[in-house]
């Protein structure tokens, strides 16, 4: 039996055994059972038309979830989650044979979230972020404005007053989506 969650929304049952996962900006770190899990996925994952963000085994209380994070453009919806739990549940069961997980969750990163990767910076370039820093910057850990463009060394922030701040990639500790009401 497996238990599915896709946005909150329904539940069903699977095996046992904790795994956990570190994630660091921009590296990807995944475990190994998560990496295995990810590189699986991808190609048929994106072949549903949402991009694969993230694969993690994650412990939260007494029970494990294997989570699975899908994108698209315009945000994804519930018939996505289902249809990415349809295509992964077998591949997980039949062909890695995984069962070291209680829960299966398939759902969106959400709108507040982390970018990881340069494919989401590059999904989101021109969007309101908020940088943290791993050390301050002129008395500041965390800065606001759009993200700009970026390199494989460099992310830039466009600040509220129009001026850019390049800021090295190894000295970010997160890039996270912000949502501007006006």
């Amino acid at each position: 039996m497996i238990y599915f969650i896709c946005s909150e929304v329904s539940l069903q049952r699977v095996g046992l055994a904790p795994l956990f996962l570190v994630k660091r900006w921009f590296m990807a770190e995944r475990s190994r059972h998560a990496q295995a899990v990810y590189d699986a996925l991808l190609e048929r994952v994106e072949a549903l038309g949402v991009d694969l963000v993230d694969v993690a085994f994650v412990r939260e209380g007494p029970s494990t979830i294997l989570r699975i994070l899908i994108d698209k453009d315009g945000g994804v919806t519930l018939d996505d989650c289902t249809g990415v739990n349809h295509l992964v549940d077998p591949i997980i069961d039949h062909e890695l044979k995984l069962s070291s997980h209680d829960y299966l969750e398939v759902s969106s990163p959400g709108l507040e979230r982390p970018l990881k990767t340069d494919r989401e910076l590059a999904r989101y370039q021109g969007a309101p972020v908020e940088f943290s820093l791993y050390q301050a910057l002129d008395g500041k850990k965390k800065f606001t404005g759009k993200l700009g463009p970026f390199s494989a060394e460099a992310v830039t922030l466009i600040l509220p007053d129009g001026s850019e701040q390049e800021f090295p990639r190894d000295k970010v500790a997160k890039i996270k989506r912000i949502v501007v009401f006006e």
